[in-house]
């Protein structure tokens, strides 16, 4: 027989009532009990980072933490980061830069690296490969998950010039057919 627990959790700002088995990790009340889906099942013991939120903005793997330890503290999801219709500066640029293929990675990515730029906002490359190092992803190089959080920290830092260069995103001029 499984024991419940009833909580008020804090997610992306607001207060939800929620009564899970106590046993259930935050992951599993997310996704099941609050339809946050964005947080993604992967290993389910650590190793991925495909279920990565941030709990009191510090990156926390919610298939290990248990949702009953959740009361009192705020926890933001991937769905957290788009304000109405407008994209985070780090979904934008990993959606302009294409550093989502399959995408099942993503909202883990994400929330690793608003972490870091809530800590750092102007990080070397070498920082947001330590930063993203626990965060897997079985399609892409990591180099343009890379180039994306150096371009939002730009964006977020307010340069004008932010970003990559025009052929990254359209490819280079064909000779003679001008700019």
């Amino acid at each position: 027989m499984d024991h419940y627990t009833t909580a008020t959790l804090r997610v992306n700002g607001q207060d939800l009532r929620v009564v899970f088995p106590t046993h259930h990790t935050l992951l599993e009340v997310l996704r099941e009990e609050c339809g946050l889906t964005g947080t993604k099942h992967g290993c389910e013991l650590g190793e991925c980072g495909t279920c990565t939120v941030l709990v009191d903005g510090e990156p926390v793997l919610s298939c290990l933490a248990l949702t009953a330890e959740m009361e009192g503290r705020s926890i933001e999801t991937v769905e957290g980061l788009q304000d109405g219709n407008e994209l985070h500066p780090l979904q934008a640029a990993f959606a302009d830069l294409g550093a989502a293929q399959c995408g099942y990675c993503t909202p883990g990515m994400l929330m690793a690296a608003k972490a870091l730029l809530a800590e750092n906002d102007d990080p070397s490359a070498a920082e947001i490969r330590t930063a993203l190092a626990g965060n897997l992803c079985r399609c892409t190089g990591y180099h343009k998950i890379v180039e994306a959080v150096e371009w939002a920290a730009g964006v977020a830092r307010g340069e004008a010039d932010a970003g990559p260069a025009r052929e990254v995103l359209f490819g280079a001029s064909v000779p003679g057919e001008g700019s």
